[in-house]
């Protein structure tokens, strides 16, 4: 089985998606009929739908979509983890197994969110329901992050994106360093998608990323890394084509058990698929 573990789905909303305003290419409805040729064509055989929107409405609507299109195997969703009555919603989502955990758009918020209280008390009731959490943040939220998978070791982590490093400055050697201190958290994973939007778009040479993946593949092991597309956003800046071949051949010389474990079998482990 191949899974991209990242895609998003959307009904277009120029109010709601404000975020997408220099990006023309994503103004548009983005469904699960959209992506099945292009996962069919890639040789993938599922995917993880996760949350683009914050609302219970948009994990409703990623739940309905996975009821008729047997393409999605899970569902990553949005929830108020913030919310007194955090408990009483949790146990609300459980009636839906295809839910397999929460993300919140951390990359938006301050410097200090993943230390507030309110959230971390959210987190605390995640790993009774065995729910996963997508971590989202820029590479310069590194260092509460890290403390913040820490305070946590049962639960389990994944870091969206890579951290989103500044491949389009070629800034490394700060994201480096804490990307390495965040891989001795063994309950930490990482998504190898969204490198494209990091770089410059449609300017970049597979040679730009290389540095990045070295990274993430001496640090993680092929054990907690997982394949991810970052579709449709990838759009803006390269193809689904490009970016899994691009990884293929990173990965050619492999053992092809590695290879299998980062384009699918981590993600059924983790994801609980």
């Amino acid at each position: 089985m191949v899974i991209d573990t990242h895609v998003h789905f959307w009904k277009y909303n120029k109010q709601r998606d404000a975020w997408m305003e220099d990006m023309k290419v994503l103004q548009q409805n983005y469904l699960p009929e959209n992506l099945t040729q292009i996962l069919s064509r890639n040789r993938v055989d599922g995917c993880v739908a996760v949350q683009a929107d914050q609302s219970e409405l948009e994990t409703h609507f990623l739940v309905e979509l996975a009821k008729t299109h047997s393409v999605i195997k899970g569902v990553v969703g949005w929830i108020d983890l913030q919310n007194e009555n955090i408990e009483e919603r949790l146990s609300y989502f459980s009636q839906y197994p295809v839910i397999k955990g929460w993300r919140h758009v951390v990359q938006g918020e301050p410097l200090d969110f993943l230390r507030r209280k309110n959230f971390k008390k959210g987190i605390s009731h995640l790993q009774q329901y065995g729910y996963t959490y997508d971590i989202l943040i820029y590479h310069y939220q590194l260092p509460p992050a890290v403390e913040f998978a820490s305070s946590f070791p049962e639960q389990k982590f994944i870091i969206d994106h890579c951290a989103k490093p500044d491949i389009k400055n070629k800034d490394i050697h700060e994201w480096k360093r804490l990307m390495q201190r965040m891989a001795k958290l063994p309950n930490v994973s990482c998504k190898l998608s969204g490198l494209f939007t990091e770089a410059a778009w449609k300017e970049w040479s597979p040679a730009d990323f290389y540095p990045y993946l070295d990274v993430v593949f001496e640090s993680f092991g092929t054990d907690r890394l997982l394949f991810g597309s970052d579709w449709p956003v990838i759009l803006v800046s390269g193809m689904y084509v490009q970016w899994k071949s691009l990884l293929e051949k990173y990965m050619e010389n492999y053992k092809e058990e590695e290879r299998q474990k980062v384009f699918g079998d981590n993600a059924i482990q983790f994801y609980n698929l």
